[in-house]
């Protein structure tokens, strides 16, 4: 088959599967561009299943651009705070107030433009949102076409000249991260139930895990965190993070890698963030050192934005005082 007719049915196959299959996820219930962009940027190294909520939030809270730009960093990180990559949200932050009051863009160079935003997310808003042919190539839609055409070599031309061949150019793309999320999956595709499998390439040689070739996996590092939730008179000792580091501006309670442990084991757990695996201690200890910070009281902390790690430790240290 050649390669336009090939392609010709491929995106016939796929729309006509996706207006089936497709999943009701809440932002597929709307055109609009912002409410497409949250998602699209939560959506990216997160489950769709810890993503729903959190959109659903957010967008109670901030539902358009203007309450966005005007909302504090400290309510934004609060809002993201679980979902991780908090750069992600400090970019979106800073994007809609670089739009200064104007709407959304709606053209592929200015949303590509805006921060935090690269060609997939760019082409994903302006196909979804707008209706415009513009390509998308997330790790789902990666894995779908090097499969069906069995390369490792770029995919982006290919992924272009697909959403070309239709006037329903969101549905396409949407389609396509549906195929991979849910049917050509990394493990174990489901190849009986794809409907694009008859015209798969790598399926045709029996050499489906040849395709996407695996990168080399990271080696893991271990470290060791011991965590001390200094405590007197009822407020707990905080401190919020520099600007120039991991987590930045997000609250915690003061810690040593190497630090010995003191006071009563409030909690221990493991954390992993990208290649490192953290051992994380916590220690209650009932003492006011002389370290910079904020004394509060637990209610207060509720309102902070912690990291994930912290935001465990401050769920137990919230168990340990209800019982």
């Amino acid at each position: 088959m050649k390669s336009s007719r090939k392609s010709a049915v491929l995106v016939s196959d796929l729309l006509n599967w996706f207006a089936v299959n497709a999943r009701d996820l809440p932002w597929r219930k709307t055109n609009d561009a912002y409410a497409i962009w949250i998602s699209e940027i939560m959506l990216q190294q997160t489950q769709v299943s810890t993503v729903i909520p959190y959109w659903e939030r957010w967008m109670r809270e901030l539902p358009n651009i203007q309450s966005l730009a005007c909302a504090p960093e400290q309510k934004v990180l609060k809002l993201w705070e679980g979902l991780g990559y908090y750069t992600r949200a400090r970019n979106l932050h800073r994007a809609a107030k670089s739009l200064n009051g104007n709407p959304f863009p709606n053209t592929f160079e200015d949303v590509l433009a805006l921060p935090g935003i690269g060609r997939y997310t760019a082409g994903a808003i302006c196909s979804i949102a707008f209706n415009q042919p513009t390509p998308v190539l997330d790790g789902n839609v990666r894995r779908v076409l090097s499969r069906v055409f069995a390369t490792n070599e770029d995919l982006w031309p290919i992924a272009e000249e697909l959403v070309t061949k239709t006037r329903s150019c969101g549905a396409l793309n949407q389609a396509l991260m549906e195929l991979g999320a849910m049917i050509c999956t990394p493990r174990d595709p489901l190849c009986a139930q794809c409907p694009v499998a008859t015209n798969c390439l790598a399926r045709r040689l029996g050499r489906i895990d040849e395709f996407p070739a695996k990168p080399a996996r990271a080696t893991v590092t271990h470290r060791r965190s011991r965590v001390f939730v200094y405590h007197h008179k009822g407020r707990y000792l905080v401190r919020q993070r520099p600007d120039d580091v991991v987590n930045a501006r997000l609250w915690e309670f003061p810690n040593a890698e190497r630090a010995p442990a003191k006071g009563a084991r409030l909690c221990a757990f493991e954390h992993t963030i990208t290649r490192y695996r953290i051992a994380v201690e916590a220690f209650l200890v009932q003492q006011k050192p002389g370290i910079e910070g904020k004394w509060l009281p637990l209610a207060r902390l509720d309102a902070l934005p912690f990291s994930s790690a912290h935001r465990k430790i401050l769920v137990a240290l919230r168990t340990r005082n209800a019982v």
